[in-house]
C-alpha cells in the first residue's frame, strides 16, 4: 500500500477540502484526486460520496479513517526516530580514553573531526582501559581510545603507533653521543614511567638480560612528572615520542639512540562494541591514519 495515498486521504479529511490538501502537500488538486482513487482501488472500497464539489465520507471511509491516521502517526514517529538517531550519531560522540591519549593524541585529532562535523559535541571521559571497556559494554560510551588490547565483545583497530625512545636533558653526556649501549644506559639513574603495558614490559626484559641491572631512582605513573624529572637532570628515561615533542622542540629534552634496542612502540587502538559500526569511529581512524601526528618524528 502506498503511504502517499494514505497521506492524501488523511489530509483531505483534516482540511475538509481537496484543494487545501493539495496546497499542503504541494500537489495539484487532480494529483490528490488520483491518489484517493488509487487508494480506493487498493482497498477495493469507496471512501467518499461525491456530489459536485461536495463530498462526504462513506461508511467504509469512516471505518478506515482511524487506521489511516494511526498509520500516518506511526510512519511519522518512525521517521522522526530515525532522524533523531542520525542526528545524535553526528552531533554527539562519547569518547573514553587513557590519560596519554587525552593529553597527546586527541588535541591534534579533534579539530580535524570538528571540521568534518561542525555541529559535533564531544563528551570525553578519561579512565583506565578496563574502565573504558566497562563503559562501552554498558553503552555509556561510543568509542574507546586505549592501549593495544583485545576483548571478546569489542572490535579493536589500530589508531596510532607511538615510538618509545630514551630521553635525557641537554646537559647530559649522552646528548652529545650518536648512540649508546644498553650497558652504558644501565649505569645511569632511571626515571621509569610505568604504564603497565606490554610495551614497557619489553624494556624491563631488555634490562633483565644485563649483568648489572639499572638503578631505577623513580617509578612514576604520571607522564608530565616523568618528563619534568628527566628535564631537571635527576635521571634518564624512556617515553613515548609524541608526548615529548614540544619539550624536544624547546630544547628541554634530547632523544638518544640505543644500539641494538630495536623499535619499541606504544599502540593506541579504537574500541567499539563488536559488530556495531560507528561512523565517527571510522572517521576518527581515517584522521589518525592520515594525521600529521603520524607523519612527523623526532630525529636524533
Amino acid at each position: 500500500m502506498n503511504i502517499e495515498n494514505i497521506e492524501a486521504f488523511v489530509y483531505v479529511i483534516h482540511f475538509n477540502s481537496f484543494n487545501k490538501a493539495a496546497d499542503a502537500l504541494f500537489l495539484s488538486q487532480p494529483s490528490v484526486t488520483a491518489r484517493i482513487q488509487s487508494l480506493e482501488r487498493e482497498l477495493d472500497a469507496k471512501l467518499f460520496d461525491r456530489e459536485g464539489k461536495q463530498f462526504s465520507l462513506t461508511e467504509q471511509g469512516k471505518q478506515f479513517l482511524p487506521f489511516a491516521q494511526q498509520i500516518m502517526q506511526s510512519y511519522k514517529k518512525g521517521k522522526q526516530h530515525l532522524h533523531q538517531r542520525k542526528t545524535a550519531d553526528v552531533r554527539e560522540l562519547r569518547i573514553g580514553c587513557t590519560v596519554t591519549a587525552a593529553n597527546y593524541l586527541l588535541p591534534g585529532v579533534l579539530p580535524q573531526l570538528k571540521q568534518a562535523y561542525p555541529e559535533l559535541h564531544v563528551k570525553l571521559i578519561t579512565a583506565s582501559t578496563d574502565a573504558i571497556i566497562q563503559h562501552l559494554e554498558n553503552r555509556e560510551l561510543d568509542i574507546g581510545l586505549v592501549r593495544g588490547t583485545t576483548h571478546p565483545l569489542m572490535d579493536s583497530n589500530l589508531f596510532y603507533e607511538d615510538r618509545i625512545r630514551l630521553f635525557v636533558e641537554p646537559g647530559h653526556p649522552f646528548a652529545k653521543q650518536q648512540e649508546v649501549t644498553m650497558e652504558e644506559a644501565a649505569l645511569e639513574p632511571f626515571i621509569f614511567f610505568e604504564c603497565g603495558s606490554l610495551d614497557w614490559m619489553k624494556i624491563h626484559r631488555l634490562f633483565d638480560s644485563l649483568e648489572r641491572p639499572p638503578v631505577i631512582a623513580y617509578e612514576i605513573d604520571n607522564m608530565e612528572t616523568a618528563k619534568k624529572l628527566i628535564a631537571s637532570g635527576l635521571g634518564i628515561g624512556f617515553l613515548p615520542e609524541l608526548s615529548v615533542r614540544s619539550e624536544v622542540e624547546a630544547g628541554k629534552l634530547v632523544p638518544v639512540a640505543i644500539r641494538s634496542l630495536g623499535i619499541l612502540t606504544l599502540r593506541t587502538c579504537v574500541l567499539t562494541r563488536k559488530g556495531e559500526s560507528v561512523e565517527l569511529a571510522r572517521q576518527l581512524l581515517d584522521i589518525g591514519r592520515g594525521s600529521s601526528l603520524s607523519k612527523q618524528s623526532i630525529h636524533v
